[in-house]
Parts: C-alpha cells; sequence; structure tokens
C-alpha cells in the first residue's frame, strides 16, 4: 500500500519504519525542511535503538520518499496518516493547533477519496472536527469530495517504540464506513486478532484511559513506597506480591520518583481538563497528577535528612532522560529535581548517555561529565535518576573510593542495597531497606 505519514516527529517516523519494513510504500511529510533534508541522509532527530539502520536499509530499498509539501503526497496515497505534535497547553487540554493546520491543508488538497487516519493522541471529538475542518475546505472550494475520517491511537514505549510498531499488542480503530474498515485491514492484515474496531470516540477515549491508568499505577506504588519508609517494608518485595495477582498484574509498579515523558503528564492533565469543561469530577486523577508532581521534593526530602543543608553540596544526578534508551528530557523528573536542588544552593554535576545536550540547552551552567565516575568524583552524595545501564552497573566500588561521602540516593531502586551497602555506601532506596 502507499500510505503517507503526516509529521515526520518520534511516532510519525517510528511508525514510517514499521510500514516500510513491512513492504509498504511510504511517503513521509513535515514543512520542516531541515529535518525532511536531515531524514534524507539518513538521520533521525531523535534517539531510538535500531530506529537509524533500518531508516538506512529503506532509504536504500527506496520505501521511503520525502516530502515539505502535502500535495505529492496525496496523489500517490490513499492513507493518510496524521502523526502531528499535540503538546499541552497551559489550560492543561490539548493544543490541536497542527491537527487543524494538516485538516485543512488535506481539504485544500482534496481530489479523490482518502482514509485520514489520525494517529495523534487527541481528546475525544477530535475525529468530528477533523472531519468539519476538511468539509469547510472543501466547501470553499465549491467541491463535493468523499473521505473517511479514522482514529487509530499509538501505543507506543518509547525506548521500545519500534518494536511496539512492528507487533503491537493490540490496535485500536475506531471508524464508521465500512470502505475505511476494509482498508485498515487490509493494512493491518498480519495483525488482524489484536484489532479493535469501535467508534472514533470510543477509540480517542481508550487512548488517554490507558495512559491515566499507568500513571494511577505508578503513582499508587510511590504512595506505597512512602509509607514502606517508616515501616520499614521494601516496596520491591510488595510489589511483586501484589503483581502475581493476575488481576493486577506485575507491569507499572516500579516505585521511583515519579513518571514523566511525552504522554502520561500531558494525557492525565488533558483528561482532566476535558471532564472539567463537561462539568465532571475526577479525584482519583487528580490525585494521581498531584502526586506525581511532588514526588520529587519527597525525594529531595529524604537528600535532606541526611546531608541537611544542601547549599554549597556537590551532588552528582546520574541520568537526565525521563526513562532509559531515550534522549527525551520531556517532563523528566530530573528537571524537576534540577530546579529544586538549584534553589536549595546545591551544585551539580550530571551524566547521562544520551540527554545531555537536550539539557545543556537548558541548563547550561551546570557541569556535566562524560562519564559515571567522572560524574561522582568529589561528591557528597549520588542521586540516581534514570536507571540507564551504563549507570546500574558502574564500577560501584570504584565510584565509592572517588565520593568525598558515602550517601547513594537510587531514585529508581535500580540497585541491591545488600550489595551496594557492603561497598560502604549509605544507600537509600524509595520504599526499600
Amino acid at each position: 500500500m502507499n500510505i503517507a505519514i503526516i509529521g515526520a516527529g518520534y511516532v510519525g517516523m517510528t511508525t514510517s519504519l514499521a510500514f516500510g519494513e513491512a513492504g509498504h510504500h511510504v511517503w513521509v511529510m513535515d514543512t520542516d525542511k531541515a529535518k525532511i533534508t536531515q531524514l534524507k541522509k539518513a538521520t533521525l532527530p531523535f534517539y531510538e535503538a535500531g530506529a537509524e539502520s533500518l531508516l538506512q536499509e529503506l532509504i536504500e530499498q527506496n520505501r521511503l520518499t520525502f516530502e515539505t509539501e502535502l500535495a505529492p503526497c496525496m496523489e500517490h496515497c490513499d492513507l493518510l496518516f496524521m502523526t502531528v505534535g499535540t503538546p499541552s497547553l497551559p489550560t492543561g487540554g490539548a493544543d490541536l493547533r497542527y491537527v487543524e493546520t494538516v485538516s485543512k491543508a488535506i481539504g485544500q488538497c482534496l481530489k479523490s477519496y482518502k482514509i485520514v487516519v489520525i494517529k495523534s493522541t487527541v481528546p475525544v471529538g477530535t475525529s468530528e472536527k477533523v472531519k468539519k475542518w476538511i468539509e469547510i475546505e472543501l466547501e470553499k472550494r465549491g467541491k463535493s469530495i468523499p473521505f473517511d475520517i479514522v482514529s487509530n491511537p499509538e501505543f507506543l514505549r518509547e525506548g521500545r517504540a519500534l518494536d511496539d510498531a512492528r507487533e503491537p499488542d493490540r490496535i485500536v480503530i475506531g471508524c464508521q464506513s465500512n470502505m475505511a474498515e476494509v482498508e485498515m485491514k487490509r493494512l493491518y492484515k498480519d495483525h488482524l486478532s489484536k484489532c479493535l474496531f469501535t467508534t472514533a470516540r470510543n477509540a480517542e477515549m481508550i487512548k488517554y484511559a490507558s495512559n491515566a491508568f499507568l500513571a494511577t499505577k505508578i503513582s499508587f506504588i510511590n504512595e506505597i513506597a512512602r509509607l514502606c519508609d517508616p515501616l520499614g517494608t521494601d516496596v520491591r518485595e510488595v510489589a511483586r506480591g501484589i503483581g502475581l495477582d493476575h488481576r493486577i498484574g506485575p507491569h507499572f509498579l516500579h516505585a521511583g520518583i515519579g513518571y514523566g515523558g511525552s504522554c502520561f503528564p500531558k494525557d492525565v492533565k488533558a483528561l482532566l481538563h476535558l471532564a472539567e469543561k463537561n462539568q465532571t469530577e475526577l479525584p482519583v486523577l487528580q490525585a494521581v497528577d498531584q502526586m506525581n508532581a511532588i514526588q520529587a521534593n519527597w525525594f529531595i526530602n529524604k537528600v535532606k535528612a541526611k546531608l541537611g543543608s544542601l547549599t554549597g553540596k556537590h551532588l552528582a544526578l546520574l541520568g537526565l532522560t525521563f526513562k532509559p534508551e531515550t534522549d527525551d528530557i520531556r517532563e523528566a523528573t530530573a528537571l524537576r529535581l534540577i530546579d529544586i536542588l538549584l534553589k536549595e544552593g546545591a551544585h551539580l554535576t550530571a551524566f547521562d548517555p544520551k540527554g545531555t545536550e537536550n539539557v545543556k540547552t537548558l541548563y547550561p551552567s551546570l557541569t556535566y561529565a562524560t562519564t559515571p565516575l567522572e560524574a561522582v568524583r568529589g561528591a557528597d552524595a549520588i542521586l540516581l535518576v534514570t536507571e540507564w545501564k551504563d549507570i546500574v552497573e558502574m564500577d560501584w566500588k570504584t565510584a565509592r573510593q572517588l565520593i568525598s561521602r558515602p550517601f547513594l540516593f537510587d531514585g529508581r531502586n535500580a540497585l541491591d542495597p545488600v550489595q551496594i551497602r557492603a561497598l560502604g555506601f549509605d544507600y537509600q532506596g524509595v520504599g526499600r531497606h
């Protein structure tokens, strides 16, 4: 099939690579000319394991075509995937300006039947808005051309997005047209057993509800970890025990210092905003959002309980991205920690395998190390913020010899307390003893 992907960001390019590898020809369109030039050279604007080498392969196989204009894509493709960003507004709602812009552009270029597939995360009712925006542009042209709108939200985990796009655990398709359903079944013919066909509004809600539920599990176990601290119980064992219940499951029960990234914080806030607009209270999700916002402060209080005033203290910050295997720092807990620690007067040396350059643009005055051992040299305390393999598997015996004081605060419960304490560290985890 000939498929157009409109928006060459993280979701757009990961989706493009998966479709291209599956044998389709993909037309990748983005108005950012510099980005398209970069992509033509097989260079991605983000880090995702295995993605750049696959991009090179698909370019060599002529499975990808890159454009900065929509019209050429629409000439060749009947499936138009919308993968533009929907960032948060100050109100917490989703900013649909890019969705609206693309919708209007489609209406201005439409010459024959197309299926417009919304893969971006959008509020319930957006599919109807997209349909209206396209129809308005057609009316301006005095045209009556058929088209269908499909909601097909993405469920990609950063750091594992390519695997998720290749082998999704489920595919949600919201449409009401028989023709669109037939084409979507043809597209996903190798994954039909994983497909849920429903309405567009249901599909839009499924995406938000999924992320909100996972965020809830994270905030719940973080709250349990807080209680484990004074009780002397181990949250990892508690999580393992409750995760054995098949009704609960083990996933997203890893206590830490809060969730981040481009999805959970944004989508929880968007759902709360949607509820407010519809005069509906969501006290559980309000608590989830609040709990996540203050988890970093709780962690810093653990540091202060050991070190006292942080003014003038040298702290090593290990990990800057919101999770390992990505260079994404959006809503990363590390950024909240940096803000708090700088206000407390601490001196910070940071290390991250992939996120350093992105953080440098926000905090150019910090000291940045090229290795974790370099970061910890002379530190009064180590704060493990992101569980990168480079950090977790570093030479901790040497690290103990390099630091000035023995304090280690494991914000991801990534280390073995017994082994680390045996090396002479004063280990502090999140709800661990």
